[in-house]
């Protein structure tokens, strides 16, 4: 693949910038829910600048410039518009709850991270849940996806998928009942 996510837009060819925004577009699904804040934050920049630079280039094939030359942004149009974006994005940080203590990090002991995780299943109707939820949880606790992926991996398993879903096994409920020791201090 040729993709050059270093090159500004502005010195990517016709075919080059319509074809990097076109998977940016596509892309933009799996970065929103999978994404780490850092890869969320570096796409969506450079998503931005696609766009910006193909509105720049072809004005009249966007509905930002349908009505002619006369509707096409003003350079101050656009800072503007970043700017309420940039603004709004530092009004969500701060208005978002830090997390707690214990959940903020991830935990140093990897049998503490793995009795959390699956302590977390526990607490689920049915010890099951979708497998979106389940991905962000193994992020915030487990301090690597090796040591997840074991849960799901070992013989027999503690964790097993289905559908959309994850489900704690009745090996995992053992694992974790001889295992509860290993998280101290949870409420």
């Amino acid at each position: 693949m040729t993709e050059r996510p270093g090159v500004p837009a502005r010195d990517l060819s016709d075919e080059e910038l319509e074809r990097q925004g076109v998977h940016a577009h596509a892309m933009r699904h799996w970065v929103f829910l999978h994404g780490t804040a850092e890869q969320f934050r570096t796409h969506t920049e450079r998503m931005l600048e696609l766009e910006q630079e193909y509105l720049r280039r072809h004005p009249q094939r966007t509905w930002q410039g349908s009505g002619g030359e006369a509707a096409t942004p003003s350079r101050d149009d656009r800072i503007r518009d970043l700017v309420q974006t940039f603004s709004r994005a530092v009004t969500a940080l701060l208005d978002e709850e830090p997390a707690p203590a214990a959940a903020a990090g991830t935990h140093r002991d990897p049998e503490a991270a793995q009795v959390a995780l699956l302590q977390r299943f526990a607490e689920a109707p049915g010890g099951r849940l979708h497998k979106l939820e389940a991905h962000q949880l193994a992020r915030q606790l487990a301090p690597d996806n090796h040591l997840v992926a074991r849960l799901y991996r070992q013989d027999p398993p503690l964790l097993q998928a289905e559908k959309d879903s994850r489900v704690l096994t009745e090996a995992g409920r053992a694992w974790l009942a001889g295992h509860a020791g290993a998280l101290s201090g949870r409420g």
